[in-house]
């Protein structure tokens, strides 16, 4: 077992958090077999089903708003390549090729800067808007454990009184606790029975400020598209007018590592016709008019990236969740704040839904809790190893767990 010094954690105060944690069992089991009566506010349950539907509706978009992000990298790709397309069998004598070209460089900005806008002005926002879950949620489920420890004060302190043989100076120190954890309690709830009302009201507004961002944008660039295209198409009948009625002379080609003039025959056409002769003269066939560019993705710069180097890094960070821990060793395969590796020495049976359910031997890694102040002496914040391996994600696998049931590991 690590030293108890190095934690900065006596053996009296380990003793009494694990005292505090079996207390808490003894009065969850006895409210559930109906022996012992539980404070209940229906208020607050509400507000948490209300938080609890805000931050899946939350997270539901956030997953959909990423998705449609990928499909305008994906489309701005794919534009780019039809204008290289354009561009290549655009011959250097046809009227129109300077345009052509500055037409769709404007396409591949115009396509840059709808993306980077949907960044900064939707999904940036939408991830502030679900950074404040975290906390509540944490707040909630400790809120939820100092309720237990308040009933159970107040159950020891009835008990103590009613007694056939009361000892006043027992008496005296469970109702000094008692007070302590009902102070304990109400400040924490008071804070949450103001907050949470007010963050489910906010819901309102996040939702139109979102869709109306993206509708604006959207809006924007589809005009500013359109002009495009329609700039295009007037390069195009330009052409068809002017080289639509002649015939142009075509000539063959010889393949790559084939001499220009060899004893080699060309193969036969696949449906038996005469060989092609070196020189042969076609009809011209009149381009297509109203030729549009659709497309998704960002041009390619000498780094093959698609974006400037900040909308880069924010859109992998977001999109594709590959976000390195901010004070671990940087690895992608470990949580973000990953500090330290952990295995459970004994089992851990959880009491509350914030806390670990831990067997001998599960390895956990321990990562810093989101707001310090919440930590309780003797208590970790980790997700296990084979959770975190198995899901990567960090919202439904982490927990509290007692730092004394573990030991800690290279």
């Amino acid at each position: 077992m690590a030293e108890l010094g190095s934690k900065g954690v006596t053996a009296g105060k380990i003793a009494s958090n694990v005292q505090k944690k079996l207390t808490r069992a003894q009065e969850k089991v006895l409210q559930k077999l109906g022996k012992a009566d539980e404070t209940k506010d229906e208020q607050f349950e509400q507000c948490v089903q209300n938080f609890n539907k805000q931050l899946t509706e939350g997270t539901r978009l956030q997953k959909d708003l990423r998705t449609y992000l990928a499909s305008v990298k994906a489309m701005h790709e794919a534009s780019k390549k039809l204008n290289e397309c354009l561009q290549e069998v655009y011959e250097p004598d046809w009227p129109g090729r300077d345009e052509a070209s500055k037409i769709a460089e404007n396409n591949d900005l115009l396509w840059m800067d709808f993306h980077q806008k949907l960044v900064d002005q939707a999904l940036l926002t939408m991830d502030t808007y679900l950074g404040q879950f975290p906390d509540i949620k944490s707040r909630i489920a400790k809120r939820g454990r100092k309720l237990v420890d308040y009933d159970s004060a107040r159950h020891h302190y009835e008990s103590l009184q009613t007694a056939k043989k009361k000892d006043e100076a027992k008496i005296a120190k469970a109702e000094e606790e008692l007070v302590k954890a009902q102070k304990v309690f109400e400040e924490m709830n008071v804070d949450l029975q103001e907050e949470l009302p007010s963050l489910w009201n906010s819901r309102v507004g996040f939702y139109v400020n979102t869709f109306q961002s993206i509708a604006g944008l959207e809006e924007n660039f589809h005009k500013e598209m359109s002009k495009l295209n329609q700039n295009l198409n007037d390069v195009l009948v330009s052409l068809e007018k002017q080289h639509g009625s002649n015939t142009f002379t075509v000539k063959a080609q010889p393949s790559d590592g084939t001499p220009a003039k060899g004893n080699k025959s060309p193969s036969p056409p696949p449906d038996g016709s005469p060989a092609a002769t070196p020189e042969m003269r076609v009809n011209h066939e009149p381009e297509p008019a109203g030729m549009a560019a659709p497309g998704a993705t960002l041009p390619k710069s000498p780094s093959q990236s698609s974006l400037p180097a900040v909308v880069v890094e924010t859109f992998s960070a977001t999109v594709n969740g590959a976000v390195e821990g901010s004070s671990g060793a940087g690895r992608l395969d470990l949580p973000p704040g990953f500090m330290f590796k952990v295995q459970a020495q004994h089992d851990y049976t959880a009491t509350d839904t914030d806390e670990l359910q831990l067997k001998a031997g599960d390895v956990v890694l321990v990562i810093p809790f989101q707001n310090p102040e919440e930590q309780d002496e003797g208590w970790l914040m980790g997700v296990k190893e084979s959770d975190w391996n198995q899901h990567k994600e960090l919202e439904k696998c982490r927990g509290v767990f007692p730092e004394n049931f573990t030991e800690r590991v290279p």
